[in-house]
């Protein structure tokens, strides 16, 4: 037996191959301060879980879903749209109900290219947008995402070739790995670069809820015109603590949702009523919850940021998701670095270059654990002598 060719084609499971690092590791005894992962340390709140109870209570929810979602879902996320950003959504023609939103983000390009055609990704971006290329046989061009320019693409710099084949781009604010965040300005700027591109456009809202230092992050579809050329993919995993759950949403551009829509169709019967009921809960709910969690991830960001500069690590505090994007030693390659943490320091965090050639130089930081372990992690880091702590 082989496995189809296709199959071959997709690359290696990054965050894969580091948690089986990790747990090797852990199973040799070892005390590890895992920062290199992107799993929420925090329980799901238990108004949600409860919603999941009493409706899995319910023989009704037994039943097959109905394959685009139950009609509460897709209520709750337009009028999740509209409570929180003023975006008037149609849950019946504007709404796909995801199993997580890597699953939509895996898709579109199966839905909405076709073989040979381009795609743009940003560079350093999430690994697995790299899957739906390979198995949609798409090619792609980068964004490049630099500190000069606030890990924003400067569409001025690509070239007229790339701009001219592109037909659908991804973009991801607040922006795992960097941590950078866009505001209503940069999407006005990437709808007139789509509609004078003739370019779709996917904007992968993860980390929504989660902004720093006073700001909300803005939804690529505030922007005027945004309907018109793309869709925004929200998961219920990081603001809800649901990572486990696998639900989320796709919401925007009638056609590219039923694009979405129609390929579930093919693949899934949708998601077991009461996990749906207990997003539409997490939805409608009080979001309480959701500035309390935020807030934790300021407060352990602070902390990292203040130990870093304390040993003499020159980084740059994050503005939002809950990731920190911290520059490697002098002398040091990242995946150099990584190993050097993970087998002197027991510490875990995720090379920069498993993110694309532009995060080479950098490693990502989870902040993912308590803040007494986030300072015993820079401890750690301190005693390797790779810093030179600042004179007082």
């Amino acid at each position: 037996m082989e496995f189809s060719k296709k199959l071959q084609q997709l690359p290696p499971q990054f965050f894969a191959a580091l948690a089986s690092r990790v747990a090797q590791a852990i199973a040799d005894g070892r005390d590890i301060i895992n920062l290199g992962q992107g799993n929420p340390d925090q329980p799901t709140p238990l108004h949600i879980i409860e919603a999941l109870q009493q409706s899995a209570e319910n023989p009704l929810t037994h039943k097959y879903s109905p394959f685009r979602g139950i009609p509460e879902l897709r209520q709750a996320a337009a009028d999740f749209y509209g409570r929180e950003y003023g975006v008037k959504i149609d849950p019946n023609t504007e709404v796909a109900i995801l199993g997580g939103t890597k699953i939509g983000l895996v898709e579109l390009p199966l839905a909405m290219l076709n073989s040979g055609d381009y795609m743009l990704l940003p560079d350093p971006g999430y690994p697995d947008y790299l899957s739906g290329v390979a198995l949609a046989d798409v090619q792609f061009d980068t964004m490049p995402l630099t500190a000069a320019n606030d890990f924003l693409p400067d569409y001025n710099a690509l070239s007229d070739e790339v701009k001219s084949r592109a037909k659908l781009m991804y973009i991801n604010y607040p922006n795992n790995p960097t941590g950078g965040v866009a505001d209503q300005a940069f999407f006005e700027k990437t709808v007139a670069f789509a509609r004078e591109n003739n370019v779709m456009v996917a904007h992968d809202f993860a980390y929504g809820a989660i902004g720093f230092d006073g700001v909300k992050p803005a939804s690529f579809l505030q922007a005027a015109g945004a309907k018109e050329v793309g869709i925004e993919l929200y998961t219920l995993s990081k603001s809800y603590n649901m990572a486990g759950w696998r639900v989320g949403f796709a919401v925007g551009n009638a056609k590219m949702i039923e694009a979405i829509n129609i390929i579930q169709d093919h693949l899934f019967c949708s998601l077991f009523p009461a996990v749906q009921h207990a997003a539409a809960e997490a939805l409608l709910a009080e979001q309480d919850c959701v500035e309390a969690l935020r807030a934790t991830y300021e407060s352990r960001r602070n902390v990292l940021i203040e130990e870093a500069r304390r040993i003499g690590w020159d980084v740059t505090a994050p503005k939002g998701s809950f990731f920190a994007w911290l520059p490697v030693p002098e002398g040091f390659t990242s995946q150099q670095f990584t190993d050097l943490l993970l087998d002197q320091a027991d510490v875990a965090v995720a090379s920069g270059n498993g993110f694309g050639e532009y995060g080479e130089g950098y490693v990502r930081v989870g902040l993912l654990v308590s803040e007494e372990r986030m300072k015993e992690a820079i401890v750690r880091v301190e005693k390797l002598g790779l810093f030179k702590i600042p004179a007082h």
